[in-house]
């Protein structure tokens, strides 16, 4: 039974991103989320894109250990870039390169705050 403990961690790193991978998906595959409510349902959509994006890089670069910030990166992005095509082929939605931007902004902004609240975290137990 020795194995399953490593096999057990790995999985509680590895699901919760591929959880909101999957939750990402489902949600892409939806012909219309538009809420109607005219410029702020596109001002949402797209803070729920950073956020989102921003979630995702974090729960990758947990599962990396803290080790692997720019695999995280790239795995987070990537997705993005796959996420945009996917929509491509759903009625009633398109692709966008501003959203891959957008997620991307959302990854860099999660990266700078790790290192933000790194940093202060050093700084308080060093004191």
């Amino acid at each position: 039974m020795a194995s399953a403990r490593p096999l057990a961690q790995a999985f509680s790193r590895f699901a919760p991103p591929l959880a909101l991978m999957a939750l990402i998906f489902f949600l892409s595959a939806q012909p219309d989320l538009n809420s109607g409510l005219g410029v702020w349902d596109t001002i949402g959509r797209k803070l729920v894109h950073f956020a989102t994006f921003g979630a995702l890089w974090w729960l990758w670069d947990r599962a990396l250990n803290h080790d692997h910030p720019l695999i995280a990166a790239a795995i987070t992005v990537a997705y993005a870039i796959s996420d945009e095509y996917h929509q491509t082929f759903v009625d009633g939605r398109v692709g966008s390169v501003r959203d891959v931007l957008i997620d991307s902004a959302g990854v860099l902004a999660a990266w700078l705050l790790s290192r933000w609240l790194a940093r202060r975290r050093e700084r308080r137990l060093s004191a």
